[in-house]
């Protein structure tokens, strides 16, 4: 595995439909500054690509690719070849002693001439299908090439998607960080960062950033997780 990757700052951030505030959303993201954005609940149905295009042009970012709600955008096109799935999940799911309808689900990949794959996805609320959903992910990754899958998976640490995450080889690499949902009152830590071995990831703390909470929770009912990925011949911290 070459050892010359340049830094790549990553960011993975559930924007709750767009239907909060826009224009919090677009500051939390500039100020962020990622070189790649993967967004999840970002409207994909037909008709609203020129809304995922004109989003990513107000944050300096261009959107590359989309599935099921589940976007990447990018700070340079050129970098970067793309690809996407639809993730397969039980139309009808039991909460709480109801039965209730899913959406679709959607997972999304960049990578170009740099030895990683960074792959988004968002699973669903269904708690047996999840392991299968992450599995239907990773298939955007590349053989022989490191990951680093990012987004919301809809379940804490130590659930079965977790668990799997861990069998297949991809550390949790915001496992000393604290939870990211809900923004008001973080409880819940259901936002992932899993990376191959190899792989130095950092998580890259917001505050500096001036996103202080009022901004956040204007924004989404999620916290954006930041991170930079940087030698892959480092140890994963």
């Amino acid at each position: 595995m070459a050892a010359n990757l340049a830094p790549i700052r990553l960011l993975t951030y559930n924007v709750h439909r767009w239907g909060d505030d826009r224009s919090a959303v677009a500051e939390v993201i500039t100020r962020c500054a990622p070189d790649v954005a993967m967004i999840q609940e970002a409207p994909t149905w037909w008709g609203t690509r020129w809304r995922r295009t004109a989003f990513a042009r107000s944050v300096g970012m261009h959107y590359v690719v989309g599935a099921a709600r589940t976007i990447a955008l990018v700070a340079d096109p050129i970098r970067w070849s793309v690809a996407r799935l639809r993730i397969r999940r039980p139309l009808i799911r039991r909460w709480k002693g109801f039965w209730t309808l899913q959406l679709p689900g959607g997972a999304v990949a960049v990578s170009g001439g740099e030895p990683v794959t960074l792959v988004g996805c968002h699973l669903g609320l269904a708690n047996a299908a999840r392991p299968a959903e992450l599995q239907q992910a990773l298939r955007l990754s590349r053989p022989g090439v490191p990951s680093v899958v990012v987004g919301d998976v809809n379940e804490r640490p130590g659930g079965p998607v977790w668990k799997l995450a861990a069998e297949l080889g991809l550390a949790d690499l915001t496992a000393a960080d604290g939870p990211t949902f809900p923004a008001a009152r973080p409880q819940a830590r259901i936002d992932a960062v899993w990376a191959s071995p190899g792989l130095a990831v950092s998580r890259i703390d917001l505050d500096p950033l001036g996103l202080d909470r009022d901004l956040l929770v204007r924004a989404s009912d999620h916290l954006p997780v930041l991170v930079e990925i940087s030698n892959p011949q480092a140890s994963v911290r």
